[in-house]
């Protein structure tokens, strides 16, 4: 991002907004399986297809997927599939993060009581 100008760093600002959203992420999960009508993927997520419809128009407006009509049927797809390095970057420092937190909170109590010790 070195040197990127003010309306490139707003375009970035909005992709990772429309990573920010669990249901666009779930779709985005479920896209990277097989592409899928919009009907299948609220049935998959338990929301309804308006809900799902919107989520995948903002994925759409920010090139992460891509929209098919075939017939009377329209499926979607992944457009780019780096948004997958992205998140499995972002769930990796997610992991480390969880894993550092929880050996902080075990040197607090660096032995575990034996069941003399309880009372």
């Amino acid at each position: 991002m070195k040197d990127l100008p003010p309306a490139a760093l707003v375009q970035i600002a909005a992709y990772f907004q429309a990573l920010s959203e669990p249901t666009r992420l779930h779709i985005l999960n479920l896209l990277r399986q097989q592409e899928r009508k919009v009907g299948e993927l609220a049935e998959l997520c338990g929301f309804s297809a308006a809900n799902v419809s919107r989520h995948l128009t903002v994925l759409q407006q920010h090139g992460l997927v891509l929209r098919e009509s075939r017939g009377t049927s329209a499926f979607y797809k992944i457009a780019d599939p780096s948004v997958y390095k992205i998140c499995d970057l972002v769930c990796g420092n997610i992991a480390r993060q969880s894993d550092r937190v929880a050996q902080e909170r075990a040197s607090f109590f660096p032995f575990k009581p034996s069941a003399s010790t309880k009372r």
